[in-house]
């Protein structure tokens, strides 16, 4: 795996620990800013919506960029709106640079996937991904809990100066791994060659699988402090080592997930969503026996994450000639299930259902999107698709469903 790759791992790193480290930091953004806690919230949703809208636009903005320039102008404007967050003594403008920061974050993951799996050959796409994607994981095991500490001890404002710092060292990595120079006028899509992928009812399908599946983890993620502590009976102390034995199977999933997408895409997603169906049958049924709820948790980070390199590399795969777009709109679906999950959580839970019943969406959601993955398995192949639409991975080893 070229260095690049782990490069681009670490930048994703250094902006997933700013998606994640506010959940820690609201009560003392709150008190600092003079706004309510769900004002403070709203940080969160806005973050949401930059990278909800980011990946398209600015994928398609910058097609015929050098992936390397869009790649370091995206990472310096990340890093100077935490600057500007960091000195910032508004709200206002702190919402605005979360946004723009959610905005750019959204267009580097596009352009970084097509850059990672540019860099290998076409066998090993899924294991570029799940380098990749795992800065994210990390960030979870260690740039959540340590934007946490930073904040609590240092100030809310010394943690957004770490992810400046964090991020303007990746731009140093990114200058010195990636190639430069523009792209091949010869192999650069064009918009109409993009826009021509999408017409493929396969990809669309595999957005579908990619939000599902990704409301399916959150549903349960995003409510497991309470459940840990209302249902199964852990101290609140107890949490943060759940959530990082949660962090260390998301890990193994996605590094176990990304050595197995490649030569079986199809084996992949289906056992992984399987699994984490079964799993939130069982916190549904269990979550009240410790031991049993903190194996649960550990095997759904394993089972949700291990899907991961095989749904980007499937888009790849349905993309063919066009993957820019197809990359980006898949990254946005990743953003649709984690905007859903949390919603459908919380109405069972104001409805009164119980943190148990979170169990049971989260099976339900893992059994639509595991019919997604049947119904493009068994749509016919549409001999007008040509090469951008073709759903055959070219490496003689597997067929993309």
């Amino acid at each position: 795996m070229p260095l690049a790759v782990y490069i681009l791992g670490l930048a994703i790193f250094a902006q997933g620990t700013s998606e994640l480290m506010l959940a820690g930091l609201l009560p003392e953004l709150a008190t600092d800013l003079e706004v309510s806690i769900p004002a403070a919230g709203l940080l969160i949703s806005a973050f949401a919506v930059g990278m909800l809208l980011g990946a398209p636009i600015l994928a398609v903005a910058t097609l015929r960029l050098p992936r390397r320039t869009a790649l370091l102008v995206f990472l310096a404007i990340f890093a100077l709106t935490h600057v500007a967050g960091a000195l910032t003594p508004n709200y206002a403008v702190l919402l605005a640079t979360r946004v723009v920061g959610a905005f750019v974050y959204a267009g580097f993951w596009a352009v970084a996937a097509v850059t990672a799996v540019g860099l290998v050959p076409v066998n090993a796409r899924a294991r570029a991904m799940s380098v990749v994607a795992s800065g994210l994981t990390i960030a979870t095991i260690i740039g959540l809990p340590a934007g946490t500490v930073i904040g609590q001890h240092l100030g809310w404002r010394a943690a957004f100066w770490a992810v400046a710092i964090l991020s303007t060292c990746a731009m140093a990595g990114v200058l010195a791994t990636i190639p430069p120079g523009r792209p091949d006028p010869a192999v650069t899509p064009h918009l109409r060659t993009e826009l021509r992928a999408m017409v493929n009812p396969r990809l669309w399908l595999s957005y579908s699988t990619t939000a599902l599946v990704t409301a399916a983890i959150l549903v349960i993620f995003s409510y497991l402090a309470p459940l840990l502590t209302e249902a199964t009976g852990l101290e609140p102390g107890a949490v943060p080592a759940v959530l990082a034995l949660y962090g260390v199977g998301s890990l193994i999933g996605i590094t176990i997930g990304g050595r197995t997408a490649d030569a079986t895409p199809f084996q992949t997603l289906s056992i992984g969503i399987l699994g984490l169906t079964v799993l939130s049958v069982v916190v549904a049924l269990w979550a009240s026996i410790p031991v049993v709820a903190l194996g649960a948790i550990f095997l759904l980070g394993g089972f949700g994450f291990a899907v991961n390199p095989a749904l980007n590399a499937r888009v790849f795969s349905l993309a063919g000639e066009a993957p820019t777009l197809a990359t980006a709109i898949n990254f946005s679906s990743f953003n649709v299930g984690i905007t859903i999950g949390p919603w459908l959580g919380g109405l069972a839970i104001t409805a009164g259902t119980g943190y148990p019943a979170l169990g049971w969406i989260a099976a339900a959601l893992g059994l639509v999107a595991l019919g997604t993955v049947v119904l493009a398995a068994l749509l016919p192949v549409r001999p007008d698709m040509g090469p951008v639409g073709t759903d055959a991975v070219p490496t003689g080893r597997s067929t993309e469903v």
